[in-house]
């Protein structure tokens, strides 16, 4: 096994969960177990909690500044790792190396744009708000945090939380996917070397036992998650029951809008990167092409050019920098995407491109691997048209007008991101006031905000009341104290 038993790290110290329940970590590209996992024990999460409570009062006093010096280091060794932390990523989620290294610089932003936490964190105040009275507002942090993050960005979504918490003042517990936990391995050893105080971040793994733990547990201020949309609902509804704060982000299935006077070129480039990019697993992924109007000669230009690019697309080990889209994550995975795929088959769609066709360049195993897939024809109420796939599946709908394409946008039950491809500002700023979507792109094909913005959602997509990233974050990691003055 190349990276052996993985650890915990609880207090400043690696430790071997005494699980008995241990979960084979595989390389999806080579079907090769490369780790094994224990997950841990409900003592183990305690342990972890108990370090962070510990370590906060200190932590907490520690000054603004001083904790900025820390994420500064913690940058610039994330910075010295950098190629390591890719290859790491293609490894174990299947990630081709440039998807990996763009994952990589997308969470070295994040700590890039906490570091400037004495602004961030500062208050308001207003001097004789009545005679000889002042006020304030200070912002505190509250303590404990935990995060569950999912396996398919296994380094930027941790850190779209993470160092904003450290930043303001809190301890972490994080408990990543087990089905790609390395790469959260290799960050906490960076973590160690920035040299964070014992109990400041910890880590544990497992599966819905040890997030049922951290869910229940009454020294945990607040929750952060990712993820589907059912886990999301229950993480939701647990941390109302106990008064924890949450962010949850659930599941998508983000319209992509054809107007027919999209530029042909750029609208057919922004829907391969959107719909096939990270091999369809991601939240702000392309699921629907939904084209609008009634310009068939226009209509069959942008299907016919879509098909032909993604037929080209090279599929194949990501370590190798000509291929451009990698396996999915695992069997099951490839497995449930290609059972969704023989449904839309079996409901009536046209199958324009069938990736279960795939033959991969190489002596690899087709375990995991499936190719870019295309159906046209395609209705709301197919399985295909409703159903989150998460994987290289592309739908194709169509809409008279901007009207009737907002009512399906709208017919289902996500609001994780949509984008329109247009000439006209007219229609797009229609659709940028009309749509409910948290993230909304503009002849963009992936509306992915940048660090110092929060992460959008809506409807089923997202639970909670702040996001994560972005002065959102700050705000969610901190307490308003209000202070009111009066001196004789």
């Amino acid at each position: 096994m190349e990276f052996g038993i993985i650890r915990n790290f609880i207090n400043g110290e690696w430790e071997e969960s005494k699980s008995r329940e241990v979960h084979k970590i595989k390389n999806p590209a080579l079907n090769e177990v490369i780790a094994e996992l224990p997950w841990s024990t409900k003592e183990e999460v305690d342990r972890a909690v108990q370090a962070a409570k510990e370590a906060f009062p200190e932590w907490r006093r520690t000054t603004p500044p001083s904790r900025a010096r820390y994420l500064f280091r913690l940058k610039e060794l994330l910075e010295e790792n950098f190629e390591d932390l890719a290859i790491v990523q293609t490894k174990e989620v299947g990630k081709t190396i440039d998807e990996a290294r763009a994952e990589t610089r997308r969470s070295i932003e994040a700590v890039d744009f906490t570091v400037g936490v004495p602004t961030l964190m500062m208050g308001d105040s207003l001097r004789d708000i009545a005679s000889g009275i002042d006020e304030d507002i200070i912002r505190e942090p509250l303590g404990v945090f935990a995060s569950i993050t999912p396996f398919n960005f296994p380094l930027f979504v941790p850190t779209m939380t993470l160092p904003f918490a450290l930043a303001t003042g809190n301890t972490f517990i994080l408990k990543p996917s087990p089905e790609d936990p390395i790469v959260t391995v290799k960050l906490f050893e960076i973590l160690e070397e920035a040299g964070f105080p014992p109990g400041v971040v910890n880590l544990v793994h497992g599966g819905p036992d040890v997030v049922n733990v951290l869910l229940d547990h009454p020294d945990i201020r607040g929750i952060t998650f990712v993820g589907s949309t059912p886990v999301a609902k229950h993480i939701y509804r647990k941390c109302g029951e106990t008064g924890k704060r949450v962010i949850a982000n659930g599941g998508a299935k983000n319209f992509m809008l054809v107007m027919p006077d999209a530029n042909p070129d750029q609208t057919v480039a922004s829907l391969l990167s959107s719909f096939f990019g990270n091999a369809g697993q991601r939240c702000l992924a392309g699921s629907i092409v939904l084209m609008v109007g009634r310009d068939q000669a226009f209509i069959s230009r942008i299907i016919d050019a879509f098909v032909e690019g993604a037929s080209r697309i090279k599929v194949g080990y990501g370590l190798d920098e000509r291929v451009q889209m990698g396996p999915l994550q695992s069997k099951e995975k490839k497995e449930r995407v290609a059972g969704l795929i023989q449904k839309g088959v079996e409901e009536g769609a046209k199958l324009l491109l069938d990736g279960r066709k795939l033959k991969i360049e190489g002596d690899y195993p087709d375990t995991c691997f499936l190719g870019p897939t295309i159906f046209d024809e395609v209705t709301p109420a197919m399985t295909i048209g409703h159903t989150e796939i998460f994987g290289p599946v592309a739908s194709i709908m169509r809409a008279e007008d901007l009207d009737k394409a907002l009512d399906m946008v709208h017919s289902l039950p996500f609001g994780q991101g949509a984008c329109i491809f247009t000439s006209s500002g007219k229609w797009a700023r229609e659709f940028e006031c009309r749509v409910q979507a948290g993230n909304v792109g503009i002849n963009i094909g992936i509306a992915a905000p940048m660090a110092f913005y929060p992460l959008g959602g809506m409807k089923d997509s997202f639970f909670g009341t702040l996001h994560a990233q972005g002065k959102d974050c700050i705000r969610f990691f901190t307490e308003s104290k209000i202070v009111i003055r009066r001196w004789f």
